[in-house]
């Protein structure tokens, strides 16, 4: 009994708000944002319930239930989502298990934002499982649907990657929807990390520049299978295996693309409690395509930093995300009278060249950038054999700053703004393992849908109330002429009630048509009635 109440205690602590715990969900049942109650494993290790992303918004999540995570000790560490990119409000939102075995997650105004799609007669459980793994299967013990199969940026040991799935990476460390950077097997069997931006995309691991067996890949196998174990082991079928660097402890451990864009294996250290990296794929920050924008060029800061810089004459599109790149302050006339090139050594610009020009002069490939009204600037590179290149740029991405590079990047700038442009570059510095990230807007927006719904309800039960009221006087006439027989001759009162019966009749009619235009006024009403009674005395 101790032992129980130490854990639930040690769970609270980091759980994102105080809550009920369960075993299992099962049909008919609902988890509420409102009044939470999550899923927990048999071992405890793992949690499934609604987490907050932001101001009034919440995501359906599966996190560790006593390991912080690596950015911030007061946050839990997430391993999946179900609606990272569509939140849901902080009232009324619930996660049900339909009768007809649908998992769905329903938002305040009653809108399916998620569901399993999933189909059964027989008798159905949700499990959150030892492993991370959230499952819907019936008493047969077959699995209708598992959150394994549908990883967001995390994969957990013995979860399979496949031709089927891949890895996206969050926004930023703050911001959990759909970022810029993918995990995933390419047509070519190999597996890639792609930078997905806003305009373009790229694959940059492995080397681009290298073919598949030259960075020990192999595209012969297309079965499209990566696994890792706990004991930090890796396996893919394109022949990439690699062991953490503590490989042989069975420790917690997760594979997660980073919003950086890298790759990296984690182990939890005990005694620290807190993450480390056991591996990581690339080991210079500024390799990664997409790092600081278009028109921005990256350093390496003590070797697993970054910084960016605009390039001269260029100013950042998005104070507070790089992703967005930078954005000229001039406009380039097509006259090659007008224009100059401003060197900038050992920058290079990966891809987006407009031709490959080998054996040409500085000055051919000066003439040959200034007479293209598209080229931005060109890349001036030394080879092997003794020779120079010339690749002009209709793009400038994924650029870094590299004292290894055997070339030059010279920029085109107008002419007359040049000297103010030679000591000048605008620069902004982004440091990856730094804490203080500014946080992306994650407000919960109101459907504006319910706001319509809302004004029709409010419709329909004035108009209802306005009908009933009518019936009501008509019903208090009709008792008044009752007693009013009382006293009267009864063939005068037959007469008059008939008539009287006759107009109310009509009254109640006119209230309840269906043109609301057609019915009349409560003051027309009295009126009506006022006259009435008038013209009977």
């Amino acid at each position: 009994m101790a032992t129980t109440i130490l854990f639930l205690l040690s769970f609270t602590l980091f759980a994102p708000f105080s809550s009920l715990t369960a075993e299992a969900m099962s049909k008919g049942a609902s988890l509420s944002v409102e009044n939470p109650e999550v899923l927990i494993s048999p071992n405890g290790v793992f949690s499934a319930g609604f987490y907050s992303v932001g101001d009034n918004a919440f995501c359906f999540a599966i996190w560790f239930s006593k390991l912080p995570s690596h950015v911030d000790s007061h946050t839990n560490t997430i391993v999946w989502m179900a609606n990272r990119d569509q939140p849901v409000n902080g009232k009324r939102s619930k996660l049900s298990l339909l009768k007809n075995g649908n998992l769905i997650l329903t938002d305040a105004g009653k809108f399916t934002v998620w569901a399993t799609n999933t189909f059964s007669l027989s008798f159905v459980q949700l499990f959150l499982f030892n492993t991370g793994n959230l499952v819907l299967r019936n008493t047969e013990g077959v699995i209708l649907w598992e959150s394994f199969d549908f990883p967001t940026d995390t994969l957990l040991p013995h979860q399979l990657l496949t031709r089927n799935t891949k890895l996206v990476s969050s926004r930023s460390q703050t911001n959990y929807s759909s970022g810029f950077y993918e995990l995933f097997f390419d047509m070519d069997n190999i597996l890639r990390l792609l930078f997905n931006g806003p305009d373009v995309s790229s694959t940059y691991w492995p080397d681009p520049g290298l073919v598949s067996w030259d960075a020990g890949r192999t595209s012969y196998n297309s079965s499209r299978i990566a696994v890792f174990n706990s004991m930090g082991n890796f396996s893919s079928s394109d022949n990439l295996t690699f062991k953490s660097a503590d490989y042989g402890a069975v420790l917690h451990r997760r594979l997660t693309l980073g919003y950086d864009g890298n790759i990296r294996l984690y182990s939890w250290e005990e005694e620290k409690q807190t993450w480390v990296v056991s591996w990581q794929a690339i080991q210079n920050p500024c390799a990664i395509h997409g790092a600081c924008g278009a028109n921005s060029f990256c350093n390496s800061v003590n070797g697993s930093n970054r910084k960016c810089s605009c390039l001269p004459g260029y100013k950042m599109k998005n104070r507070i995300d790089w992703g967005y790149g930078c954005q000229p302050e001039f406009d380039l006339s097509c006259n090659k009278n007008e224009s100059d090139f401003l060197l900038l050594s050992h920058v290079e610009f990966y891809g987006y060249d407009f031709g490959f020009f080998p054996n040409y002069t500085f000055d051919q490939c000066t003439n040959l950038c200034l007479q293209a009204c598209d080229c931005k600037a060109f890349q001036y590179k030394f080879r092997r054999d003794g020779s120079w290149s010339c690749y002009p740029k209709t793009l400038l991405q994924n650029g870094h700053r590299s004292s290894d590079f055997t070339g030059d990047l010279y920029l085109k700038l107008p002419k007359s703004k040049y000297n103010s442009y030679v000591n000048h570059a605008e620069e902004f510095s982004l440091v990856c393992s730094n804490e203080g990230t500014i946080k992306l807007a994650r407000i919960y927006v109101k459907n504006r849908v319910n706001r319509t719904v809302k004004f029709m309800l409010w419709l329909a039960c004035g108009v209802g109330g306005l009908e009933v009221l009518c019936i009501f006087v008509v019903c208090c006439l009709l008792i008044r002429t009752r007693k009013s027989s009382n006293i009267m001759d009864p063939t005068m009162v037959a007469r008059s009630d008939m008539g009287k019966l006759e107009i109310l009749v009509e009254m109640a009619l006119q209230c309840v048509e269906e043109d609301k235009d057609a019915r009349p006024t409560m003051s027309q009403v009295v009126e009506m009635l006022l006259h009435h009674e008038n013209d009977h005395h």
